[in-house]
């Protein structure tokens, strides 16, 4: 679908122009928001899913009732102090990845970018590796500070990077940035941890990236991080729009090219940094679902993001969901779960259509 873009200029008054979100017909908006309840409805579902299915065996009927009625029984501790916020993490960490994916394909016009490549990842293990090794914090609670220090350290240093010299961050010298404090955060991480075989030990477990475990107290330290990076993510749609057909035009549309790259540069720090610190490396959740997303409402970011932002916690919930069906009496930890899942999803998408912004 293309994109229909239009300068709106001060008529008589010579005041600058400003950038016109693309228009679609009311068909096309009506089918679109009827896919968005779709997308609730799944998400809802899913939800009551991670609720009710764990290694412990409790019939629908009675999670239900005790999802409105807590009796404190032991089935009822079971629902409100361990699935329900483990359920709600998932459901903001989703989000979040969702729409961090969806911000760096549209901030890097790179169809393959993922939250990853500002180095956000990479530095929030590092943070959790200085916690382990150096400081001693073995608690999530703990981590979750340590490794929003390290994803926001290393997103400032890949965009001064990115900015160095007299040119502007451009997407190509942001990932090739990137590229590089990843790597040099790559290997101080190992080089710590093969040196000090506890920190090791604690540092796998939250490697692989896990729902559980998780209890209110993060879901309330992260959801401010989220909140504030989906309001700076569909505050910036617009621009983002404008400038998917290149810098040139997008200034010509009155659109502040610099303010623009820092404010989304900044939204996917807080909102990955808060995802990974909280859940720990998810992969493939912020790369395919907006691809998923775009395929079915076209280009225009403020549907991408509003169709990743459902999409992503439904994928997240139900690989969790289905981890603790194939590990029971166990369960696979979810970061596997997605990998499966998500890696032959994109592949699919990739056969099925070209990888393209536009």
């Amino acid at each position: 679908m293309s994109v229909e873009t239009q300068a709106a200029s001060g008529t008589g008054t010579g005041g600058p122009a400003r950038p016109v979100v693309p228009t679609a017909r009311p068909a096309a908006v009506a089918l679109r928001g009827l896919g968005l309840l779709v997308a609730l409805g799944a998400l809802v579902l899913v939800s009551l899913l991670s609720v009710w299915v764990g290694t412990r065996g409790i019939p629908f009927t009675a999670t239900w009732d005790l999802l409105w009625s807590p009796d404190g029984s032991e089935a009822s501790v079971i629902v409100h102090d361990y699935r329900i916020p483990r359920t709600l993490l998932g459901l903001l960490v989703g989000v979040a990845l969702g729409l961090a994916g969806a911000l760096m394909q549209a901030l890097t016009r790179n169809p393959l970018a993922d939250p990853g490549l500002l180095g956000v990842n990479l530095g929030a293990s590092a943070g959790i590796v200085v916690a382990i090794a150096f400081v001693g914090v073995a608690t999530p609670l703990g981590y979750v500070w340590f490794a929003l220090a390290g994803a926001a350290a290393a997103s400032v240093g890949v965009y001064l990077l990115g900015s160095s010299g007299r040119k502007l961050a451009t997407p190509d010298r942001l990932v090739i940035a990137g590229a590089a404090v990843t790597a040099v955060l790559y290997a101080f991480n190992w080089a710590v941890l093969l040196f000090d075989p506890e920190a090791f030990d604690q540092f796998r477990f939250w490697t692989v990236g896990s729902l559980a475990g998780r209890y209110y107290d993060i879901v309330l330290l992260v959801l401010p991080f989220v909140l504030v990076g989906l309001v700076v993510a569909f505050l910036l749609a617009p621009s983002l729009n404008a400038l998917a057909m290149g810098d040139q035009m997008g200034r010509s549309l009155g659109v502040n090219v610099g303010r623009t790259r820092v404010l989304a540069a900044v939204a996917v720090m807080l909102l990955c940094g808060a995802a990974t610190a909280a859940a720990g490396p998810i992969s493939f959740v912020g790369l395919a679902v907006p691809h998923i997303a775009r395929f079915v409402s076209g280009a225009d970011q403020r549907w991408v993001f509003a169709y990743s932002m459902l999409l992503a916690p439904v994928l997240l919930i139900g690989s969790d969901v289905v981890g603790r069906v194939l590990g029971a009496p166990g369960e696979v930890q979810v970061g596997i779960v997605t990998a499966f899942i998500g890696a032959p999803l994109f592949i699919a998408l990739c056969r099925r259509r070209k990888l393209v912004m536009l």
